[in-house]
C-alpha cells in the first residue's frame, strides 16, 4: 500500500511503497491514495491559482507573470501549510458569481414557481424588445424588462410553454435549444435553460438564419451537425491516440471554420501539452507546447467539468453587467452560463497571442475503467467517477460566433472522442501490461536459470527495460553495477546512506525530485539525474532506477522557439507560459505511474526470493507441496472434463443453432435445431465444408468469420444466411446471427469453431414490415406473439413515440410510463433515466446509434446493456433504423432488442467456465515450474555437501544419481516453457556430450525402484560391467528421460513379483563412424493398453494420458537421435524396443 507522505517543507514527491510481503491483496496502491494525492496537488494548485490572480489585480503593469511562475518551485508545500484562505475563498467566488456576460446574447433569471424576473443583464431590453426595422415611438403601455416582470409579458404564448416543459426535467437542459420569440420585437432567440440556486437561468443568442440556414434545434437535431464528424471517428481502426487526435482536430477544424484548432493533454502532474493541431496557413504553430498547470487554473477546470463548451465571441468587446433584485438571498451563479464573461487576465493572454476569438471543449473520461464493470443485481448509484483528461480548443484572429445547437454538436463530438479515448487508455494499458509481463517473465527466468542476480544487469532484456528510465544500478553487498545514465558508484553509496538515515524503514519508494526530497547530495548528481525509484531487496541489496528532468524529454516545434527571439515576461504568452513550464520542471522528472511501482514491486518480490533462497535447502516440504497440487489437477481435469460433457449435451439439445467446424472447416457437429430450420440431417452434414452450406452472398462473410476464429480472434453477432433443404427449401434461407468460439486443446492451440447462433428469419421480416411506412406497424406494435422483439422508436426530436408489449415485458416499465419522454436522459440515461446505462460512454454509444439512423445510416447488431425496473441487468443486441416519411425523408428512429436466449448464455457461461478452468490449470503449471526450484536447489546444495564428505568410489554413486536426475527435471522444466513439445515440429535441442552408458541405467532405474517395492517387483540388467562401462557421446540425459519414462510403463503394467528385464547392444554402422544402441526393456504381466500404446505410433494427442504423451515424446527425442521405439507382444511377456545413433567417445576424441 503506497504510505503517507512525509512532510518536509519540499517533500512533496516521495511515496513510499510498503515490502511487497507485507501488502494485502497486491502491489497496486489503493485507489483511494491515489485520489487523496489527487485532491492534495488539486488544493495545492488552487492556491497558488489564487496568488497569481491576486497579484494580478493587485499589481497593474507591474504584473511579471514569468517571475511569479517561476516561484512555484520554491514555495511548494502542503496544502495545509498553506495561508491566505481568504484569498482562495475570493477568488473561487469571483470565478462563479462574477456579475458579467459576453454582449453576444443577454440572461434573464426567472423565480421557478413565478416566472418572474430576479436579474436581467443590461443589454436584454435592446436585444429583446427593440425592432430595428421599426420607427422608434414612446408607448407607455408596451412591457418592459426590469426586476418582477413575468416572462409572459415578453415572450410568445408558445414560447413560455415550452419553458415550463422543460422546467418538468430534473435535467433542464435536455430541450436545450429552446427557440423562443419575442412579443415586441418580434425577434427569435436561442434559449438555453439551466438551473442555478433558487433561479432558472436563461441564456439568450439572436437566431440569425441567413448565417446559418441549416440550423436546427433540440438536442437530437444538435446533434445531426457532427454525423460526418463521428462517422470518421468512428470508422477508426483504433490503436493509435495519436491517428484519433488528428482526426478529431481535423474535424473540429471543418465543422466549426475557425483558424486553428488544437487537442490539449493534461498530465498526471496537471501540466498541458497540445499533442495535435491544425491550422489556416501562414500562423505560429503551437504543436509541441508544454505549459504549467497554471496556464489552466483549477477552478477553470471545475467548469470544464459543469459546462464542456466554452465559446469567447470577441476578446476585445466590452462586458455586459447584470442587474439583480434587491435583497436577494442568493448570489446569481453564472459557472453553468454559455455567456459567462471571461476573466481579464484570460482576455489578456487571448490578445497577445492574437487569438480574438476561442472555441474550448472538455474532454472528460472516466477515473478507473475498473469502475465500469456490469454488476447484475447492483444498478449503478449516481455518477461514475470522471476526469478532465484534455481540452479541444479553437483560436480565431478575429470575432468569430457560431450557434448553440453547433456548439452543442460540437459537445457531443467531444463526448464522442472521450469514449474513444477511454477505449484507446484501455488498450494502451492491455498492451502495456503485457510487455511489462513479458519483461517480468524473462527477467524471472533469467534469475532462474542463473546463479548470480547479475542477470538482470548484464542480460537481454535488463531491468531498464522494465520502466521508463533514463539509468539504472545495482548494489549487492559492497559492490555496485550501473546501467545507463546512473551516478557514478560513490554516489550510488552515498544516495544508499542516505536512504538508510532518512528512509530507513522504507523497503521501497519512488520521487520525481530528489532535490524537493531533502538528498542533499543532488546537486552533485547535475542536470542528468533528477528523479529516482527504489527496491529495497535486503539491508545491502537495491536496485535503483533513474530518470533525467523532465525539459530534458521536451521539445516545442514553435518556429519563435529561439533564446535571442525574447519577449516581454510581463505579457502572457504561449512561449512565455512554455519557458516558465520549463522553469517549473528543471529539477523534476516525468512522475513514476502506479503501474511502473507495481512491476518494479514484482521484481523485487523475485528478486527477494531469489537472493534469500537460493541456496537454503527446503527439504523434502516442497515436494509435499507439489503432491497436493498434483491433487488439485487432477480435480481440475475432472472438473474439465465434466463441463465438456455437460457443453455437448447442452449443444445438442439447445432451443438456438448451434454448429461446429473442425481446422479445415469441416462441420463436426450440427444440433436438432439446424436439423428443424434447415431440413439437414447431422448425417447430411458431418464431413461437408460449412462454405458450401451457406448462401453465396454470405460466402465472404463465413470465410472470414472462420478464418479469424482459427486464428483466435473471435467476432460476435455477425449474420449470414444458410441454405434450407428438403421441405424446408420453399421457406427461403435461414437468418442466423452467430458469435464465434474458437475451440482449444490443452495446449492452447485453435483446432476448430463452434457457432452459437440465434435464428433472426422472422425478426427479419417483422423489421421489414415494420419501417415500411405504408405497412400497419401499429398492428405489430401490439401484437403479443413471442416471435415479435422488443421494439421501441423515437422521433426527430429524440421524443419516444413507441414502446411494444415486449418491450414491457423486458425492462418492466408501460408504454405510459416512457411516451412522450425523451428517449436519451429520461427514459435512457446513467443516473436519472427509467432505464438506467451502466455508465455515461454508454449513454453516448445510444446517442451516436440513434443519430445514424435519424441520418439514413441503420445500425445492426451493436451491444446494449441496461437494468431494468427490478435492478436485474439486460445484456442485449440492439439495431436501429431510420422510419422514412412519404417525401423519403428521416423522421423518427425504430430500435429493435435482441437478448440471447437462456440456452446461448447457458452455453457461453458454460464456454467460459471450460476456458477459466483450463486457465487454473496452466497458472497451477507456471506455480509449479517457479515453486519447484527452491526445492531443486536444497537438492543440490545436499547433493554437492554429500559429495565432499569424503565418499568412496560405491558411495559416490548415490549423489552422482541424485545429481544427474536433478539435471533431468532441468530439461523437463524447461520444456513446460513451451507450449508445443508434444508436436513434432518441436525442435528439441540435443546436448552432445561424453557419457556412460551405466550412469544412463542406473539414473533411469532409481526412479522406478519406489513402484517396483510396491509391486514386490525385481530390476534385472543383462549386461557385462565392462560394455556398460563403454564410453559414449551423444545427450545421456535425454536418453535416461527416455529410459525412465519406458520403464514406468513395464512396471506398471508387470504382475506383482514379476521382473523388468533391461538389455543392451551396441553395433557399429556399416560406415563405421558411430554406434547403432538397442535397448530392450521386457516385463511379464498384462499388455500395455492400446490407448497408451498409440503414442509409439500417432501424432493425434486427443484424449491421450500422461504415459501415452510420455511415449509420444520420447518418440520425437529417438527419432532425433536418428532411432525410433518399437513394442513386441508374446504370450505372457511384453518388450519396448529403443534404437538410437549415437557416437564412442574414443571416436569423436579421435576426429
Amino acid at each position: 500500500m503506497v504510505g503517507e507522505k512525509e512532510r518536509h517543507p519540499k517533500d512533496t514527491t516521495i511515496i513510499y511503497y510498503s515490502k511487497p510481503s507485507e501488502r494485502t491483496g497486491c502491489c497496486s496502491p489503493s485507489p483511494s491514495k491515489a485520489q487523496e494525492r489527487s485532491h492534495a496537488r488539486m488544493l495545492s494548485q488552487t492556491t497558488l491559482d489564487s496568488e497569481l490572480n491576486a497579484e494580478y489585480e493587485e499589481s497593474g503593469n507591474s504584473y511579471d507573470y514569468f517571475k511569479l511562475v517561476k516561484a512555484q518551485r520554491t514555495t511548494q508545500s502542503e496544502p495545509e501549510q498553506l495561508g491566505h484562505p481568504e484569498k482562495v475563498i475570493a477568488y473561487l467566488q469571483q470565478i462563479q458569481r462574477a456579475k458579467l456576460i459576453q454582449p453576444f446574447g443577454c440572461l434573464l433569471a426567472l423565480d421557478e414557481k413565478s416566472f418572474n424576473i430576479i436579474a436581467f443583464s443590461e443589454n436584454a431590453p435592446e436585444m429583446l424588445m427593440a425592432n430595428s426595422h421599426a420607427v422608434p415611438t414612446v408607448d407607455d403601455d408596451a412591457p418592459k424588462i426590469k426586476i418582477g416582470t413575468n416572462v409572459q409579458s415578453i415572450f410568445s404564448s408558445r414560447s413560455v410553454a415550452a419553458l415550463h416543459k422543460a422546467l418538468k426535467f430534473d435535467d433542464v437542459s435536455l430541450l436545450n435549444p429552446i427557440i423562443v420569440q419575442c412579443k415586441t420585437s418580434g425577434k427569435q432567440m436561442y434559449a438555453i435553460v439551466h438551473r442555478s440556486t433558487g433561479s432558472l437561468v436563461v441564456d439568450l443568442e439572436p437566431v440569425k438564419h441567413t448565417e446559418f440556414p441549416s440550423i436546427a434545434t433540440g438536442t437530437t437535431q444538435s446533434y445531426k451537425h457532427a454525423t460526418k464528424a463521428i462517422s470518421k471517428i468512428q470508422s477508426l481502426p483504433g490503436g493509435s491516440m495519436q491517428i484519433l487526435c488528428n482526426t478529431v482536430v481535423k474535424e473540429v477544424f471543418d465543422l466549426t471554420g475557425y483558424d486553428r484548432a488544437m487537442a490539449y493533454k493534461f498530465h498526471e502532474d496537471d501540466h498541458g501539452e497540445v499533442i495535435a493541431e491544425i491550422t489556416k496557413p501562414g500562423l505560429e504553430p503551437y504543436l509541441g507546447l508544454h505549459y504549467p498547470a497554471t496556464d489552466v487554473p483549477q477552478a477553470a477546470r471545475v467548469l470544464f467539468m459543469k459546462s464542456k463548451v466554452r465559446i469567447i465571441c470577441d476578446c476585445r468587446a466590452n462586458s455586459v453587467k447584470i442587474i439583480e433584485a434587491k435583497g436577494l438571498p442568493f448570489d446569481i451563479n453564472l459557472s453553468g452560463s454559455t455567456l459567462r464573461a471571461p476573466h481579464s487576465c484570460h482576455l489578456e493572454y487571448m490578445e497577445n497571442m492574437n487569438s480574438i476569438a476561442s472555441l474550448v471543449m472538455a474532454v472528460v473520461i472516466n477515473e478507473n475503467r475498473e469502475d465500469d464493470d456490469v454488476k447484475p443485481e447492483e444498478p449503478p448509484k449516481g455518477l461514475k467517477s470522471r476526469r478532465l483528461w484534455g481540452l479541444l480548443v479553437c483560436h480565431h484572429e478575429s470575432p468569430r460566433y457560431i450557434p448553440f445547437p453547433v456548439r452543442y454538436a460540437c459537445e457531443f463530438l467531444a463526448e464522442v472522442f472521450a469514449v474513444h479515448v477511454n477505449n484507446e487508455f484501455l488498450l494502451e494499458k492491455q498492451i502495456r501490461e503485457k510487455s511489462i509481463l513479458d519483461v517480468q517473465t524473462m527477467l524471472s527466468d533469467m534469475l532462474f536459470h542463473e546463479a548470480s542476480p547479475l542477470s538482470i544487469i548484464f542480460g537481454s532484456p535488463n531491468i531498464m527495460d522494465l520502466v521508463k528510465c533514463d539509468g539504472a544500478a545495482l548494489l549487492h553487498g559492497d559492490k555496485v553495477w550501473r546501467l545507463g545514465m546512473a551516478p557514478t558508484e560513490p554516489q550510488i553509496h552515498d544516495i544508499a546512506s542516505w536512504l538508510s538515515k532518512v528512509h530507513r524503514d522504507s523497503t521501497g519508494l519512488c520521487t520525481d525530485s530528489l532535490v524537493d526530497a531533502g538528498y542533499s547530495g543532488a546537486a552533485s548528481l547535475g542536470d542528468r539525474i533528477c528523479g529516482m525509484a527504489m527496491a529495497k531487496i535486503a539491508p545491502n541489496d537495491i536496485v535503483f532506477w533513474f530518470r533525467s528532468h523532465t525539459a530534458a524529454d521536451i521539445k516545442w516545434g514553435g518556429a519563435k522557439h529561439d533564446p535571442f527571439d525574447q519577449d516581454d515576461n510581463r505579457r502572457m504568452h504561449p512561449r512565455l507560459s512554455f519557458m516558465a513550464f520549463l522553469e517549473v520542471v528543471k529539477m523534476k522528472c516525468l512522475p513514476w505511474n502506479d503501474y511502473e511501482m507495481d512491476a518494479i514491486c514484482s521484481l523485487q518480490l523475485i528478486l527477494g526470493d531469489r537472493m534469500n533462497g537460493a541456496t537454503k535447502p527446503t527439504g523434502a516440504a516442497g515436494f509435499d507441496n507439489l503432491h497436493i497440487h498434483d491433487i488439485k489437477l487432477d480435480y481440475g481435469l475432472a472438473e474439465l472434463q465434466t463441463v465438456t460433457k455437460e457443453m455437448s449435451r447442452l449443444m445438442e439439445t439447445a432451443s438456438v443453432p448451434i454448429f461446429a467446424v473442425d481446422a479445415n472447416g469441416l462441420v463436426n457437429g450440427w444440433n436438432l435445431k439446424l436439423v428443424e430450420l434447415t431440413g439437414l440431417t447431422v448425417q447430411e452434414t458431418v464431413g461437408r465444408n460449412i462454405l458450401t452450406l451457406v448462401e453465396q452472398s454470405s460466402f465472404q462473410v463465413v470465410q472470414k468469420m472462420l478464418y479469424l476464429a482459427l486464428e483466435g480472434k473471435e467476432e460476435k453477432d455477425v449474420r449470414f444466411e444458410v441454405k434450407t433443404h428438403s421441405s424446408r427449401v420453399d421457406d427461403g434461407p435461414v437468418i442466423l446471427v452467430a458469435n464465434a468460439c474458437s475451440s482449444r486443446d490443452i495446449s492452447g492451440h485453435v483446432i476448430g469453431v463452434f457457432f452459437v447462433a440465434q435464428d433472426m428469419t422472422v425478426h427479419k421480416l417483422a423489421m421489414d414490415k415494420f419501417t415500411r411506412v405504408d405497412g400497419d406497424y401499429k398492428t405489430i406494435i401490439h401484437n403479443p406473439n413471442p416471435l415479435i422483439p422488443p421494439i421501441f422508436g423515437a422521433d426527430q426530436f429524440g421524443w419516444c413515440f413507441e414502446w411494444n408489449a415486449a418491450m414491457t415485458k423486458l425492462t418492466g416499465f408501460h408504454r405510459d410510463e416512457v411516451l412522450d419522454k425523451m428517449l436519451v436522459g429520461e427514459v435512457f440515461d446513467s443516473s436519472n433515466g427509467s432505464c438506467l446505462l451502466k455508465n455515461h460512454d454508454s449513454v453516448v454509444r445510444l446517442c451516436v446509434i440513434i443519430n445514424s439512423a435519424l441520418a439514413g445510416e441503420q445500425t445492426d447488431k451493436a451491444t446494449f446493456g441496461f437494468y431494468n425496473r427490478n435492478g436485474k441487468y439486460i445484456e442485449c443486441i440492439l439495431s436501429a433504423y431510420g422510419k422514412e416519411n412519404t417525401d423519403g425523408i428521416f423522421d423518427g428512429v425504430f430500435c429493435f432488442i435482441h437478448v440471447p436466449s437462456q440456452e446461448l448464455q447457458h452455453a457461453l457461461h458454460v464456454k467460459q467456465a471450460s476456458e477459466q478452468t483450463t486457465l487454473r490449470r496452466m497458472k497451477a503449471f507456471s506455480y509449479m515450474r517457479y515453486a519447484i526450484n527452491n526445492p531443486l536447489s536444497g537438492l543440490l546444495h545436499t547433493t554437492e555437501a554429500l559429495k565432499s564428505t569424503g565418499l568412496n568410489e560405491e558411495q559416490m554413486r548415490h549423489p552422482n544419481v541424485a545429481d544427474r536426475c536433478h539435471r533431468q527435471l532441468d530439461k523437463i522444466l524447461a520444456d513446460i516453457d513451451h507450449d508445443n513439445i508434444t508436436d513434432e515440429s518441436f525442435c528439441f535441442e540435443l546436448e552432445m556430450v561424453e557419457f556412460v552408458l551405466q550412469d544412463v541405467v542406473e539414473g533411469a532405474v532409481s526412479q522406478v525402484l519406489t513402484a517396483c517395492q510396491d509391486k514386490d517387483i525385481g530390476v534385472l540388467v543383462n549386461q557385462s560391467e565392462g560394455f556398460m562401462k563403454e564410453k559414449l557421446y551423444g545427450d545421456g540425459i535425454r536418453l535416461q528421460q527416455i529410459l525412465s519414462d519406458i520403464l514406468f510403463v513395464s512396471v506398471k503394467f508387470s504382475t506383482v513379483g514379476g521382473s523388468v528385464e533391461i538389455s543392451c547392444n551396441l553395433t557399429k554402422n556399416n560406415i563405421g563412424k558411430s554406434l547403432d544402441l538397442e535397448l530392450r526393456i521386457k516385463h511379464k504381466g498384462l499388455d500395455v493398453p492400446g490407448e497408451i500404446l498409440s503414442g509409439t505410433y500417432k501424432d493425434d494427442i486427443k484424449d491421450m494420458s500422461g504415459e501415452g504423451l510420455s511415449l509420444v515424446v520420447s518418440r520425437y527425442l529417438l527419432k532425433l537421435m536418428n532411432g525410433g521405439i518399437h513394442y513386441v507382444r508374446k504370450v505372457g511377456t511384453s518388450t519396448f524396443i529403443l534404437t538410437a545413433e549415437l557416437a564412442s567417445a574414443r571416436s569423436v576424441i579421435g576426429q
